[in-house]
């Protein structure tokens, strides 16, 4: 039931119904809806500004979500790069010395790559450059990978021809020296027995009576085999592969062919003194890629431990070689 207002009319001396114009309805109706109306867009406008509409709100939780995903994914992008490291130190320290192979350099396995990315750096990108970063990362992951996965088929290569490269690696005395008494001159600065001297002398002497055998020190194809009338008198050179070249000089007589297939320990020539010598002795030297090297390193397979030491003090004495 409607409620009935009365006020008391002083002219009338009478209580009279209240009655409002439909002028100020209408007046007050409106100014509700004003009041109404700025105030929900006051409202609205705090929440948007405070709080966020629902979809911000999931956009923000979405955001949110793959950036922890991300420090996440680079994290153990962190354990990936750091176990590459460890393969490719152990791929050039250890696997490739082992076979005498080539280091790779480290440009061809991408490393240069970006650096770590902090939590700090991270909240300030935007989703393109999380995904850019993380694409960029893996791409050098995978270069990396691919250049290791090289490596290894190589040094699988290798493996196969281990004993190949064994057999072609001089490993033995060219001539009998069991009790280590045939070492006249050693490599390095000499004496010259003609010109008194010093003089590089880049291999091994070894005094023998004339006609004791000399011996191939390794599996390999003759390719000199006689005299040249370059100093070494009659001679024998063998290439080996793999680098490896040895050569026998001044003997009596040459027992290989040019372009021969020997096998190590097998009887080449026997010791002389043509060609420059002061006596009968076998020359011996080594090249690895057309280096010369000392050749009392590479007598492992005839020699023990204390042979081996007994022969490197014989082979540094200072002292005259024999050609």
């Amino acid at each position: 039931m409607k409620k009935i207002k009365y006020y008391y009319n002083t002219h009338t001396l009478r209580y009279e119904k209240l009655v409002t114009p439909l002028r100020v309805k209408l007046l007050r109706l409106f100014s509700f809806m004003a009041v109404s109306l700025v105030t929900g867009a006051l409202l609205a406008w705090a929440a948007f500004r405070f709080l966020g509409s629902p979809g911000e709100k999931l956009l923000q939780a979405e955001n949110r979500n793959l950036r922890d995903r991300y420090v996440t994914i680079d994290r153990e992008l962190d354990d990936l790069r750091a176990q590459m490291r460890e393969l490719e130190k152990r791929d050039n320290g250890v696997y490739r010395s082992i076979f005498e192979a080539t280091p790779i350099p480290d440009s061809v396995r991408a490393l240069a790559m970006e650096q770590e990315l902090e939590e700090a750096r991270v909240e300030k990108m935007d989703n393109g450059e999380l995904v850019a970063s993380i694409q960029g990362t893996v791409e050098s992951l995978r270069k990396r990978m691919a250049a290791q996965t090289k490596s290894y088929k190589e040094i699988q290569a290798l493996v196969k021809n281990k004993e190949k490269l064994l057999a072609a690696t001089p490993a033995i005395q060219p001539v009998s020296n069991q009790d280590l008494s045939r070492i006249a001159s050693g490599f390095g600065r000499r004496i010259d027995p003609i010109y008194k001297t010093p003089k590089m002398h880049a291999g091994l002497d070894f005094t023998a009576p004339q006609g004791t055998p000399i011996y191939a020190t390794a599996d390999g194809r003759v390719t000199v085999a006689g005299n040249e009338n370059d100093g070494y008198g009659n001679h024998v050179e063998i290439s080996h592969g793999y680098g490896y070249e040895t050569l026998y000089g001044h003997m009596v007589r040459v027992k290989a062919r040019r372009g021969q297939m020997v096998k190590r320990g097998e009887i080449i020539g026997y010791v002389g003194s043509t060609g420059k010598s002061t006596g009968p002795h076998c020359h011996y030297e080594v090249h690895k890629n057309g280096r010369k090297l000392d050749p009392v390193y590479f007598f492992y397979n005839d020699l023990t431990p204390q042979q081996f030491n007994e022969m490197l003090k014989r082979a540094q004495q200072s002292n005259q070689s024999f050609d």
